[in-house]
């Protein structure tokens, strides 16, 4: 793993896979995340957007208090690739300080907006120290609402041990989304995967 190369997957032998949520929160869709997790005792990494926290702090909040990892997906959502070198260090840094001030808890990882990452981007985000994550699924596009089965049956091809999943809980109507988690979160659990952090799965003993 190095941080100039967004990690898809951890090669692990655990039977676990890290479920993420980017563009929140969201206080309708959120929620109802938390609740499938809730329900199947299973963790989530969310990727929140600064500008989102400061407009909903307290689901932002919620996130945290259930046990569930933030992580930076910088404050407005821009593609890092186009801005300075001024600006990008403003978007981790106004993003990691918001999610701090709000949650008490510092972001371990993060993600670029649009998966736009670039040598440029990777310097300031080493500044960071934080470990870039990517996604094995970017096929289902849960974001363009292609269908609840479009984005269920394009994720269950790409899971096995150490998978990231990515899924958005923020940003327009999410509710295919959240039944396609809802799905794939029963599925895979009656499979004896574990629902599991980007932390936590990063420390997983690899192969």
């Amino acid at each position: 793993m190095t941080l100039t190369s967004p990690v898809m997957r951890h090669s692990t032998t655990r039977k676990a896979v890290a479920f993420t949520f980017d563009d929140g929160p969201n206080p309708e869709f959120t929620p109802q995340i938390l609740e499938i997790f809730r329900e199947a005792n299973g963790k989530a990494t969310f990727y929140m957007i600064g500008e989102q926290i400061e407009r909903f702090p307290d689901t932002a909040r919620a996130v945290l208090e259930q046990g569930h990892e933030i992580g930076n997906h910088t404050y407005t959502h821009p593609d890092l690739t186009k801005l300075d070198e001024e600006a990008r260090r403003s978007e981790l840094l106004r993003s990691e300080r918001i999610i701090l001030e709000t949650t008490g808890v510092k972001p371990a990882t993060f993600r670029p907006p649009y998966f736009a990452f670039d040598e440029q981007a990777a310097a300031t985000v080493a500044e960071f120290g934080y470990p870039v994550i990517g996604a094995v699924n970017g096929a289902a596009r849960d974001w363009e609402m292609p269908g609840v089965d479009h984005i269920v049956e394009t994720t269950r091809e790409t899971v096995e041990p150490g998978t990231i999943l990515i899924f958005h809980d923020g940003f327009g109507d999410r509710s295919q989304t959240v039944e396609a988690v809802r799905q794939l979160v029963r599925e895979l659990t009656s499979e004896g995967y574990e629902l599991v952090t980007i932390s936590e799965l990063l420390q997983s003993d690899q192969v």
